[in-house]
C-alpha cells in the first residue's frame, strides 16, 4: 500500500504491525512438556523521530539576510556591496552630515533626509536581480558614492512528505511531495533522486513522484528544482524502511525460564516489555539488533500471566 510521511506524529510514529504476544501459561513445568502459548494482537511500535518536532511549531516566513553599509567621514563603507535576491542592506550612520539618495532611474527607493547623526540607521530591502548606485549627494563630488549589485536568488525547494528521519514498513510504496517557489523567475523542472540516482522528473506542479517496492534499508531522497534562469537548489531528507516484527512461540524451558525469537533489522534497536494486564507495560531489555534474528530470555518469569511484546525504537 502507498505510505506518505510514515505516520509521524507530534511525539511517536505509530505503525500498525501483526506481533505475536508470548503468554506465559499455568501448567506446571514437567521436563517432558514444552509449554507453547500464543496469541496476535496488534502492536504499535515506538518511533520517536526528532524531526517530527517541526510539526509542533508553525512554519515561519523566509527571511533574507541583512548587510551593512557604515555612512562615515565622506565614504561608504564598503563602497560596493554584494547580496542576493530578498536581502536587505541597513545604512548605519556613524558620524557626519550625509544622506544616501539612489542614481538609479527611476529611483531605487526614496531618498533619506540629510542627517547629521552618530546613530541613524535606513533600510532599504532588494527584491530584484540587478546593480542600484547611490551616493551622499552632500559629498557626492568628494566621491562618496556606493552600490548595491543583488545577485538572481535560486529557487527554494523543500521535501513536505515524508519528513526526514520517517520510519517505515517495508516494502514500501513512498510518495514524495514537494513545494518548489521561484521569486526572481519560474520553476521549471523539479528531479526526483533516491540517492543519486534520477528516478522522476516533474515540469509543473504539483510536483510529486512515487518510489515503489523499496526494500528494508536507509535512504536518501533529493529533490532539485531548477528555474529559467538555470538556478539551482536541493533538499535532502533520509527515511528508513524496516521489515514488521514476528514473534515466534515462546518457550518454558524452567518454573523461572521463559524465552522467545523474534525477526529483526540489523542495525535498529529493540526494546522487549511485560505486562500482566495487557495495559501497563515495563520494559525488561533493549538491543541494537546485528542479524535478522534475536532471542530474548526471562530468567525471572514468575508473574502468573505474563505477556511480552517487542517494539521497534527509533534508531537514527
Amino acid at each position: 500500500m502507498g505510505l506518505g510521511a510514515g505516520a509521524l506524529g507530534p511525539r511517536f510514529t505509530r505503525v500498525e504491525l501483526p506481533v505475536v504476544i508470548a503468554i506465559q501459561g499455568t501448567i506446571p513445568f514437567d521436563a517432558h512438556l514444552t509449554l507453547r502459548m500464543t496469541m496476535r494482537i496488534p502492536f504499535k511500535t515506538f518511533c520517536a523521530v526528532a524531526a517530527a518536532l517541526a510539526c509542533l511549531t508553525p512554519r515561519l516566513s523566509v527571511v533574507g539576510a541583512v548587510a551593512t553599509v557604515t555612512v562615515q567621514n565622506y565614504v561608504f563603507v564598503p563602497a560596493t556591496t554584494n547580496i542576493n535576491a530578498g536581502d536587505s542592506v541597513v545604512w548605519q550612520w556613524l558620524g557626519g552630515t550625509h544622506n544616501v539618495t539612489s542614481t538609479s532611474n527611476p529611483p531605487s527607493w526614496t531618498a533619506t533626509a540629510t542627517v547629521d547623526s552618530t546613530t541613524f540607521t535606513f533600510t532599504n530591502t532588494f527584491n530584484i536581480a540587478g546593480t542600484f548606485p547611490y551616493e551622499c549627494t552632500v559629498d557626492a563630488r568628494l566621491g562618496m558614492v556606493g552600490s548595491i549589485i543583488v545577485a538572481a536568488a535560486p529557487p527554494t525547494v523543500t521535501i513536505t512528505n515524508p519528513l526526514s528521519g520517517a520510519l517505515l514498513a517495508a516494502p514500501a510504496t513512498v510518495t514524495i511531495g514537494v513545494t518548489a517557489t521561484d521569486a526572481g523567475g519560474t520553476v521549471t523542472n523539479v528531479q526526483f533522486l533516491i540517492g543519486s540516482t534520477v528516478f522522476s522528473n516533474r515540469t509543473a506542479a504539483p510536483f510529486v513522484a512515487v518510489a515503489g517496492n523499496l526494500s528494508a534499508g536507509s535512504y536518501t531522497l533529493s529533490a532539485i528544482a531548477a528555474d529559467n534562469r538555470g538556478l539551482k537548489a536541493t533538499n535532502t531528507v533520509s527515511i528508513h524502511l524496516f521489515t514488521p516484527i514476528s514473534l515466534g512461540s515462546g518457550l518454558k524451558s524452567s518454573s523461572t525460564d521463559f524465552q522467545f525469537s523474534y525477526s529483526a533489522n540489523a542495525g535498529f534497536r529493540y526494546v522487549v516489555q511485560t505486562s500482566t494486564n495487557l495495559t501497563n507495560w515495563v520494559a525488561l531489555s533493549t538491543n541494537s539488533a546485528t542479524t535478522n534474528s534475536a532471542v530474548f530470555s526471562d530468567s525471572d518469569a514468575t508473574n502468573n500471566p505474563a505477556f511480552y511484546r517487542v517494539g521497534l525504537l527509533p534508531s537514527f
